[in-house]
């Protein structure tokens, strides 16, 4: 079985880490790339194969912010398939809803702990991208 390819965008150093040490903490088979801005994520999708299975993205981001991708990617004919994870700070209900009208398939405010991080990219990983619709009571992922 062919490993899970993530791609993760934050421009936060910190958070980049953090990130990777909760994916390597999941038993499966699991390849990661970061990249620290929306724009090094954009290039990196143009110049695949492969392309991800999975994309989170944060949404505060100098240059190129997570809308600006978001739009991008789900306005393309070649990317407009790729579940796209809102992984952010904000819980802000305007920030969530504007998500999810631009195409975001699910949405997560980044949680404090650890074992609260590996729980919702676990969850993540385990949802069927292809059958599943995001809606008003699904898109936000509850701890």
């Amino acid at each position: 079985m062919n490993d899970l390819l993530i791609f993760y965008t934050d421009d936060d150093e910190d958070d980049l880490s953090i990130f990777a040490d909760a994916v390597d903490s999941l038993s499966k088979d699991i390849v990661l790339q970061t990249y620290t801005g929306g724009e090094k994520l954009l290039n990196a999708i143009a110049h695949a194969p492969p392309k991800p299975d999975v994309i989170f993205l944060d949404l505060n981001m100098p240059g190129k912010n997570g809308f600006d991708v978001l739009t991008e990617l789900k306005g393309s004919d070649e990317n407009n398939d790729i579940p796209i994870i809102i992984f952010s700070t904000s819980n802000e209900p305007s920030i969530i809803e504007k998500s999810l009208a631009l195409g975001a398939n699910f949405f997560i405010t980044k949680p404090v702990l650890m074992k609260d991080i590996i729980k919702s990219i676990e969850h993540s990983l385990s949802i069927n991208w292809k059958e599943f619709v995001p809606d008003q009571k699904t898109f936000v992922y509850k701890l």
